[in-house]
């Protein structure tokens, strides 16, 4: 099957520990994983472990829909309260439009399993013809 034919995903964890490998990333095999499940169309994977660093996050954000041409891109990580916690400020940062309903939604899902989701700040952006979804 020819590349083209694929949907390009990529799945960006932000970890600063699992990033210098003081532990497994267990995030980028869960959501390929459940993707391939769910997924019926070929998919082409862009993964990428790295740590919570506002440009190094927005870099990788940019070099997956700009150049890797990416259909969709999914975070995990660094989306809470804390001060290293800078995924959304990132992923804002490289946004050529705002989708807050997918946030909304997630969040509201997630409220009915796990009290703490409402502290979660995930955004979803469009940038050029990427989706990116913080998870």
């Amino acid at each position: 099957m020819a590349d083209h034919d694929r949907v390009r995903i990529g799945v960006v964890s932000v970890s600063d520990r699992a990033s210098s490998g003081v532990y497994e990333d267990k995030g980028i095999p869960a959501l390929q994983e459940w993707l391939t499940r769910a997924l019926h169309n070929p998919i082409a994977w862009e993964t990428r472990l790295i740590p919570d660093d506002e440009a190094t996050i927005s870099a990788t954000l940019r070099e997956l829909a700009d150049v890797a041409g990416c259909d969709l891109v999914l975070t995990t990580g660094g989306t809470g309260p804390a001060p290293r916690d800078v995924t959304p400020e990132a992923t804002l940062a490289v946004a050529t439009k705002l989708m807050p309903g997918f946030g909304e939604q997630m969040r509201q899902i997630s409220l009915r399993f796990v009290a703490t989701a409402i502290l979660s700040r995930q955004v979803a952006v469009i940038r050029g013809k990427c989706l990116i979804i913080n998870l």
